[in-house]
């Protein structure tokens, strides 16, 4: 049996403010948000928590871009996405924002607990750091021995006075944690790889930077202003805050949070610094943390530049918000990595919606109408189909396990086996074939079995689709709320008379795609407006510019102006370049001289040669003149 005295922590992370909401924002809060109401009504004392990350050299600099002041783009980005989820009707408990004072104090709580604990130090730190990313990485981690292996953006070698945290030390009861607690983080296979991760060793953790403001700084006490707490340390912290850390308050009986629900790209940082952390406070750790995986659109990763993101909201007024939570929480086991469609979406609303769920209330409408004007009675339901209730029952009391496990998806499809058993009642028994032969009180002990699992079934359904559910349970005479969860759920009872109302059909046929796909139509640049045909410095970093060395030349045949070069990039095998500088330089000075090669072009033919690479140079009116290192490097090496 339940404890009842037990309460409910459900959270999801906060959300970074620098852009909109898109459908993986809507998929973490609307599985958070289902887990909440389902222990809501179950009677737990339910404690919901989502909010928005503010701080970091990130926020910092998009402000600056804008020209806005930091506080106030971070209060529009943050107020879209507090927005958002009223009008999705989130049950949150508390919205938090990492700039709330009551947070600040309780991160600087955090700082000054840890640090007179000694777990706190002051030191160096020298790494290669990703502004986008807000993430340091090790030269081994990086890809072409410059590039964030995340996001792939070009990191910097950063080295700045730093305290760091003794993450180093908590390594052994990390992994003593993970091996107690088998369920501390589901799925199983994202578990292996934090474990994996950990058992690598862990390195004493940065987190404060001096290289920008925008943050919490650290306790005064310290005497060491300009030190600021690093984002992740600060944005962790809120799932403490938000429950009165910061003055220990009654809030904090929520603690430890039953379930963390993140994704994957964040695992990291909630599997391994969080729980450090809270080792260090002192603090019970969390019962789960619980990672999901990421959307793509018909099969495509999603990118602005596409123009293929998905808008939550715009698919929520097209197709029903109902439909596309239950969409969302079907359509993809948790912690795999789902596939938005509208094909994939009108299937579930057509086939499962439709055909299951809404013809079948259709059909008790009907039968109930036609056979007993709309009044039933349940009095002889376990005289005649007490092995269909005892089926439904068994069902339905296996389903909690898989709810707090985040198998929301199977837990929706064995609901859907209650709906199977009640259509299947009606095919086999057929209520028609009873009244023509006079065995009224069977045909309405039939229709009242089929009307009863669907009342149980809407029960269960509510925290996934809390209006839709609400309709259904008007329609049969009752209200979904913690004593009729009780009554029909966990005492397995029925109800007794009731009177069946007649309503619209909730799930009408989608016909075609009611969604227009967006596509980016790249305008052809004014000059006037662009000057110098200006781009960004993400699309100026999609050119790899590498050291290279040639190792062998020729001239092409036939050619005035052309040498052919074999570059060693420190790839396998030498690039084949042909380049234009015949009439410059002669092809055997040019060998065991190093040159800038621009290394990601796609491999073109020059007089049927093929050449894998530009070789770069400048030519004025003096001439042209190869572009080289002033000293030797390492071959391979990028040019940023």
């Amino acid at each position: 049996m339940r404890n009842l005295c037990e309460k409910a922590y459900i959270t999801t992370p906060i959300y970074y403010v620098n852009d909109v909401a898109h459908i993986g924002h809507a998929y973490t809060t609307i599985i958070a948000d289902s887990v909440a109401r389902y222990s809501r009504l179950v009677g737990l004392e339910t404690f919901f928590l989502t909010g928005t990350d503010e701080h970091g050299q990130k926020i910092e600099e998009a402000a600056k871009i804008r020209g806005r002041n930091t506080k106030e783009y971070t209060d529009e980005i943050s107020g879209k996405f507090k927005a958002l989820w009223d009008e999705f009707g989130i049950s949150y408990d508390k919205f938090i924002r990492t700039t709330d004072e009551d947070h600040k104090i309780g991160v600087q709580k955090a700082f000054e607990t840890m640090y007179e604990k000694g777990d706190i130090y002051k030191d160096e730190y020298v790494g290669n750091y990703c502004i986008s990313c807000e993430s340091f990485f090790t030269d081994t981690q990086l890809v072409d021995n410059v590039c964030c292996p995340d996001c792939g953006k070009e990191t910097s070698v950063v080295r700045e006075e730093s305290y760091f945290f003794k993450l180093s030390k908590y390594e052994d009861r990390l992994l003593k944690w993970y091996e107690e607690k088998e369920k501390s983080v589901i799925p199983k296979g994202k578990k292996n790889e934090v474990e994996a991760f950990v058992k690598q060793g862990l390195r004493d953790l940065s987190i404060t930077r001096t290289s920008f403001e925008w943050g919490v700084k650290i306790p005064e006490k310290l005497e060491d202003p300009k030190h600021v707490v690093y984002v992740w340390l600060d944005a962790l912290m809120n799932y403490l805050t938000a429950i009165d850390f910061e003055k220990n308050g009654e809030n904090m009986q929520f603690w430890p949070a039953n379930v963390h629900i993140v994704g994957k790209d964040i695992l990291r940082f909630h599997a391994i610094y969080w729980p450090a952390f809270l080792m260090s406070l002192d603090l019970p750790l969390p019962k789960h943390i619980a990672a999901h995986g990421w959307w793509t659109r018909n099969g495509e990763k999603m990118s602005k530049s596409k123009g293929n993101v998905v808008d939550p909201r715009e698919v929520a007024n097209a197709y029903g918000l109902d439909n596309f939570r239950y969409f969302l929480l079907r359509e993809v086991p948790f912690g795999q990595d789902g596939d938005f469609s509208q094909r994939a979406l009108i299937g579930r609303i057509n086939g499962e919606l439709s055909n299951d769920l809404g013809n079948l209330l259709n059909r008790i409408i009907g039968m109930s109408g036609k056979y007993f004007d709309f009044q039933m009675s349940s009095k002889d339901v376990s005289k005649f189909h007490q092995a269909e209730l005892d089926k439904a029952d068994k069902i339905l009391e296996s389903l909690e396990e898989l709810v707090y496990n985040m198998q929301l998806h199977r837990y929706l499809e064995e609901l859907w086996k209650v709906l199977a058993i009640a259509n299947q009642s009606i095919t086999k028994y057929e209520p028609w074939a009873k009244m023509k032969s006079g065995d009224e009180g069977e045909a309405m002990a039939l229709v009242a079995l089929v009307a009863n699992l669907l009342a149980k079934v809407t029960v269960m359904l509510a925290p996934v689709m809390p209006e839709v559910s609400s309709k259904i349970a008007s329609s049969l005479g009752f209200e979904v709320n913690p004593k009729t969860y009780n009554e029909l759920i966990d005492e397995n009872k029925i109800l007794d008379s009731f009177k069946i109302t007649k309503i619209a059909p909730l799930f009408p046929k989608v016909e075609e795609e009611l969604l227009v796909e967006k596509k980016v139509v790249k305008a052809e640049p004014k000059k006037e407006e662009e000057p110098d045909n200006i781009i960004t410095i993400d699309k100026f970093f999609e050119t790899k510019i590498k050291i290279g060395r040639v190792i062998e030349t020729s001239e092409v045949p036939k050619s005035k102006k052309l040498l052919l070069l074999q570059v060693d990039l420190g790839e396998e095998k030498p690039r084949q370049i042909v380049a234009g500088i015949k009439e410059f330089y002669k092809a055997e000075e040019l060998v065991d001289t190093q040159v800038c090669v621009v290394a990601n072009l796609k491999p073109a033919k020059i007089m049927k040669i093929k050449s894998e690479g530009m070789i770069l140079a400048v030519r004025d009116e003096n001439g042209l003149s190869l572009i080289r290192p002033e000293t030797k490097k390492t071959v391979g090496s990028l040019v940023s």
